[in-house]
């Protein structure tokens, strides 16, 4: 069974591509692309891994994470939470970004090919 994958992204080209690659390497992948979807999706579906944009309209990827993995503890144990943005952060929003997610990645950084390998070698939680 493929893996599934909720992308929380509102760049629809940066979606698509990302959607593409991961698609063509075995991947069941889901894009919305507004942070309210985005939450209610995360918490209503079962996902092996959620791709978050930080930057996002009506509500962005910092409260979603918040509101997933905060004070309240982790809503979402069987997913593995990766923040992609190109919003540079101040090195004390970071590390409590990474203290939150799996993982930390800058967009402008990363092709495509680069995040199907990284997710590829991340073990899903449900494993």
């Amino acid at each position: 069974m493929a893996h599934k994958i909720l992308c929380i992204e509102d760049d629809r080209f940066i979606g698509e591509m990302y959607q593409r690659s991961l698609v063509k390497a075995g991947y069941d992948i889901e894009v919305v692309p507004n942070g309210p979807e985005g939450l209610k999706k995360a918490q209503t579906g079962i996902y092996d891994y959620v791709l978050l944009d930080l930057m996002l309209p009506e509500k962005t990827g910092v409260e979603i994470l918040q509101e997933l993995r905060g004070k309240e503890g982790n809503k979402l144990p069987n997913s593995k939470i990766l923040v992609l943005t190109n919003f540079d952060q101040d090195e004390d929003s970071r590390t409590a970004m990474e203290r939150l997610a799996d993982g930390y990645l800058i967009k402008a950084d990363l092709t495509p090919r680069m995040l199907v390998e990284i997710i590829g070698q991340m073990s899903p939680a449900t494993s």
